[in-house]
């Protein structure tokens, strides 16, 4: 196989596991609670991230010093602890339907957090990027009622879209870390899941379901573990970053298909036309030429 070729395998790969794990987030949410889910998939992340480590070899890169501590103790708080949280509290109270593709408008969030954060100019795509996607938010959320306007959660909508922030600031951020990238993300999961323990101990700690166990284990393996491994090897493999990009836009409409399917939900009419909608900002944003 090719170069290019491995580097289509490993983002495919990535894609059709990115595209389970919704259905995965609603399913154990019947047996655990948000908390609780955080909880045990962070831990298998863990376990995951160091397991890939190990395989390449550089497990001892995760000791770090002192200063890698206190970057991963501030990212933690961040991701897992606080995007997860919030995403799981989404996907409890939204159909898994809603709850995806609101949380795919990340990239719009991303695009605008860059103005102040990183000085970047916002362009005229990424302002039409940013009407034509949460155009098909407010689709999705109002269920095609656009003259009513009512929205079935407004706290489920408002939880998702606030995740998409907190997603793109921890990638902002990220991008002034020097650290090994599978080592930090594995001490920033470390120290995220002991503030998830913390908050477990508030709350109160139950005996979990086996069957919420295994959703955990594999959130916690295929979302937040090896999916990050793959997508580096992908675009260290690529002679074109844009090549593998470009495959992401599969995976919600995977997606849909695998919540019909696994978790028993009527796709709406206006979820396609939300989602289409919010793809074609998508679409916009990354075509564009770079001065428009």
């Amino acid at each position: 196989m090719t170069r290019q070729g491995k580097a289509y395998a490993c983002a495919l790969a990535t894609v059709a596991l990115w595209s389970t794990v919704a259905s995965a987030f609603k399913l154990s949410l019947r047996f655990l609670s948000p908390p609780e889910l955080l909880l045990y998939a962070s831990t298998a992340s863990c376990l995951a991230l160091a397991g890939v480590l190990a395989v390449q070899g550089k497990l001892g890169l995760a000791r770090g010093s002192g200063q890698d501590w206190v970057t991963a103790i501030k990212f933690g708080f961040l991701n897992p602890f606080l995007y997860y949280l919030i995403l799981f509290w989404a996907y409890d109270l939204l159909p898994a339907q809603e709850a995806q593709p609101l949380n795919y408008t990340w990239a719009v969030a991303l695009s605008l957090l860059a103005v102040p954060l990183l000085g970047q100019r916002l362009r005229a795509a990424d302002l039409l990027a940013l009407l034509v996607s949460y155009a098909g938010v407010v689709v999705i959320s109002t269920r095609g009622d656009l003259a009513g306007m009512r929205f079935a959660s407004p706290l489920g909508v408002g939880l998702a879209l606030g995740s998409t922030v907190i997603w793109a600031l921890y990638w902002i951020l990220n991008t002034r870390d020097t650290r090994d990238p599978v080592a930090g993300l594995l001490q920033n999961f470390l120290c995220g899941t002991v503030m998830v323990l913390a908050a477990n101990l508030v709350l109160g700690l139950r005996v979990p379901d086996w069957r919420g166990l295994a959703g955990a284990a594999y959130v916690g393996v295929f979302e937040m573990g090896l999916t990050f491994a793959l997508w580096l090897a992908a675009l260290k493999l690529t002679e074109s970053t844009a090549r593998v990009a470009n495959l992401i836009f599969l995976s919600p409409l995977v997606s849909l298909l695998l919540i019909h399917v696994l978790v028993g939900e009527a796709i709406l009419a206006s979820t396609y036309w939300g989602l289409g909608l919010i793809l074609l900002g998508q679409a916009v944003q990354r075509l564009a030429p770079s001065r428009v």
